[in-house]
């Protein structure tokens, strides 16, 4: 099973394996997944020491939840810290990241990690195969909430000029009203970061129901878009300021641009042909 797959499942299954638990030790587990970003990278001996408890017990409750070892709950608790962030603890963790000295410098170095980290997890195919289904699509509907509709816009004004069917649904109305009239012949593209919006996770749902291909763009296998979507793409959001940071998720929508740019590169080399007049002698260029 691919580790995308096993992530999900891990997600969707842990709520019922923590009842499976003892009362005792649920009690023990339950402050380590509420506030994850406290334990994570606490060794297994200073979380038992914490919780006052011993090492043991940490261990069988690690594999009562279905984790093969501690260091792989630790990796998703890395998960849950990154999906429940809140802006005051991408600030804090900032002061205690500094590296450069300089904010400024700071943040372009975690803009390079994310970068990184996206490119490493890349796997082409699935762009090709994400363009053939765009390329497909009866329409394309993106559904986009808050800060995440910039980067819904980016993606419907490129893919707009190649003449595609693309709507971009921003609003709670707006997605409620869309996926009503969605089929199995429509793709749905859904973005939504960190624990995700409410309205993107309904929509995207109702989407599916109607048998549309849900496709999700998040930064964590945490989303309930890992659970409501066919497939997710991934980029990191983190940063040392207030606020998010997207340049790894518009390196992920140029990855998407590109893949459906070359997917008929005859049709769309046509079509680029005629924008390029536009761009050398449009009205909407400013001359002096």
């Amino acid at each position: 099973m691919p580790k995308s797959a096993r992530s999900e499942n891990r997600t969707i299954l842990l709520a019922e394996r923590i009842e499976l638990l003892s009362t005792k030790r649920q009690e023990i587990v339950r402050p380590i997944l509420e506030h994850p970003r406290e334990y994570v990278l606490l060794s297994v001996r200073a979380l038992a020491k914490r919780l006052h408890t011993d090492p043991a017990t940490i261990v069988r409750i690690v594999h009562g939840l279905g984790f093969e070892n501690y260091k792989q709950f630790q990796r998703h608790l890395h998960e849950l810290s990154l999906a429940f962030a809140t802006s005051l603890d991408t600030m804090r963790q900032g002061e205690s990241d500094r590296g450069t000295g300089s904010s400024a410098g700071d943040s372009v170095l975690y803009d390079l990690k994310n970068l990184q980290g996206f490119k490493n997890s890349l796997d082409p195919a699935r762009y090709k195969q994400l363009a053939k289904r765009i390329h497909e699509a009866r329409r394309v509907v993106i559904l986009a909430c808050d800060l995440a509709t910039v980067l819904a816009d980016y993606l419907a004004y490129q893919l707009n000029l190649l003449g595609l069917p693309i709507y971009v649904a921003a609003s709670p109305g707006a997605i409620t009203h869309t996926v009503c009239l969605l089929t199995k012949q429509d793709l749905v593209v859904a973005i939504s970061f960190r624990r995700g919006l409410r309205s993107t996770i309904e929509g995207v749902q109702q989407a599916r129901e109607r048998g549309a291909y849900c496709v999700g763009i998040a930064d964590t296998y945490i989303s309930p878009l890992a659970q409501k979507c066919h497939e997710v793409l991934l980029a990191s959001i983190n940063s040392v300021s207030f606020g998010a940071s997207y340049t790894a998720p518009i390196a992920l929508a140029n990855a998407i641009l590109t893949a459906v740019g070359e997917f008929h590169r005859s049709r769309t080399m046509e079509i680029v042909r005629e924008l390029a007049e536009e761009q050398r002698r449009g009205s909407r260029w400013y001359t002096s």
